[in-house]
């Protein structure tokens, strides 16, 4: 599997915002609905598919997972399902760009953390 850079405008990074350089434009209800992607911390999700967050820059088919989720959700999001795929070699290595956000409400524009 081939090693992955962070992309440019990775919602992670906290030198992003979220509204500029996303190929088709921004969506705000979009990114608030990767929230499913992220793992409660626990083993709830064990037994369930392993939902991902895809990086913005791959065409839908071609997806490839978002290198700033994978990096928290390996890390401060201790998501015990990803950990258990990365044991088994199944994810690509990575290269972080920055600082990045703690956690998924960071990664959404100020103030609007529920569009609903």
């Amino acid at each position: 599997m081939k090693a992955r850079r962070q992309c440019k405008a990775c919602p992670w990074r906290k030198d992003v915002v979220p509204e500029r350089d996303i190929p088709g434009g921004y969506c705000e209800v979009k990114h608030a609905n990767l929230k499913e992607t992220i793992s409660d911390g626990g083993t709830a999700g064990l037994g369930k598919p392993l939902r991902m967050m895809a990086c913005h820059e791959f065409d839908v088919g071609a997806e490839q997972v978002c290198v700033g989720w994978l990096d928290n959700q390996l890390g401060p999001g201790n998501n015990i399902a990803l950990r258990l795929r990365a044991m088994g070699g199944g994810l690509p290595k990575y290269t972080l760009v920055g600082e990045q956000h703690e956690c998924f409400e960071d990664t959404l524009p100020k103030g609007e953390d529920d569009p609903s």
